[in-house]
């Protein structure tokens, strides 16, 4: 099988033939039909995320097959496996832990450790090969009526969009909800916070091109933080500050202009999802004082990824474009992420 594969951190993704797996026990194989490209591949394919002040967490890949975002269909069954048909297509939850630490027994298995966790594409070969193993039938979920290029998005972005958007303690129809950056996860954030909030947030980028998208999908003001008075923007149309901050980007320049979008109003969350990096100070006696919480927030668990699956064979989710290329074009793909040049959301289609 054909697998687009790291061989060395930072060195062009390569085309390698690969021996296709053969699912034993309780094993699924998945012929991989399309793969979302997450900001996070970036860092794999890098190797490092950026912790500021020139220092750097590793995050070291070697002869792996990225792609966590994987939509395929069902080719072959373990001997263990029941009840699942040959041919369907499912999204596949690429969050696998180990299954026997106490974390992964609570239910958090995606918070299993690093050097013990089982996520596909990060961890194992995943959506850039032809062929994908998964653990379990359990980890499989039928997307409905959800575009192929679209549907594997839900796995990492729409996952995280959505769990991050439980954490910011949202009341139905809240106006004063602020989401930075108009990427892709973003543009998935404002179909969710529509669907189960009713909430058309305020977004806040630096690019007006996607501003300009962000604005059709359904943002309620699309304003570039970069404008002399961006703030003063949002706060006359939060009436006095924000209470809710949703921050996709994650990195320093972003974060001391959001942070300070709260002004003095009390009880504001902020959720830290972006992993572009850097570091920042807070002054402390702010966060007592305003009573405020920071939080960070990882992917999302297999009962959320159940609840976000369910809003989207509803229909619920209103779907987003999706620009697809083939998979022979994986090394262009994650450059052209990296460098800000792929507007919304992109997915690698592999040619059966």
């Amino acid at each position: 099988m054909k697998s687009y594969k790291i061989i060395e951190n930072g060195k062009p993704i390569e085309q390698v033939e690969i021996e296709k797996p053969i699912p034993v026990g309780d094993e699924i194989l998945v012929k991989t039909v399309s793969c979302g490209v997450c900001h996070s591949d970036v860092h794999i394919y890098e190797g490092f995320f950026d912790l500021g002040g020139g220092a750097k967490l590793p995050t070291p890949a070697k002869d792996l097959a990225m792609g966590h975002e994987v939509f395929g269909e069902v080719v072959e069954l373990g001997e263990n496996v029941k009840d699942l048909e040959i041919g369907k297509k499912y999204v596949v939850y690429p969050w696998i832990g180990c299954s026997d630490c106490e974390i992964c027994e609570s239910g958090n298995e995606h918070y299993c450790g690093i050097t013990t966790n089982r996520n596909i594409g990060i961890t194992r070969d995943g959506g850039y090969g032809e062929y994908v193993l998964v653990p379990d039938k359990k980890y499989l979920f039928d997307a409905g009526d959800t575009h192929d290029n679209l549907a594997g998005s839900y796995a990492c972005r729409g996952l995280t969009a959505y769990s991050a958007i439980k954490k910011a303690n949202l009341v139905k129809g809240q106006k004063s909800v602020v989401v930075v950056g108009a990427g892709g996860m973003g543009l998935l954030s404002l179909k969710i916070l529509k669907a189960v909030y009713d909430i058309n947030p305020i977004v806040v980028d630096i690019d007006d091109e996607k501003l300009a998208i962000a604005k059709e999908a359904g943002a309620s003001a699309a304003i570039n933080s970069n404008d002399e008075d961006a703030a003063m923007k949002i706060f006359e149309i939060t009436g006095g500050g924000a209470k809710s901050v949703i921050d996709f980007v994650g990195a320093a320049p972003a974060f001391e202009f959001a942070y300070g979008l709260f002004g003095l109003v009390r009880g504001g969350t902020y959720v830290l999802v972006g992993l572009l990096g850097g570091q920042t100070t807070l002054q402390l006696p702010l966060v007592t004082l305003t009573a405020r919480t920071l939080t960070g927030t990882y992917v999302g668990s297999l009962a959320e990824m159940g609840e976000l699956m369910d809003l989207v064979r509803s229909g619920k989710i209103d779907p987003v474009p999706v620009e697809a290329r083939d998979v022979s074009e994986a090394d262009k793909t994650i450059k052209d992420l990296a460098s800000g040049s792929i507007n919304g959301l992109v997915c690698l289609k592999h040619d059966h």
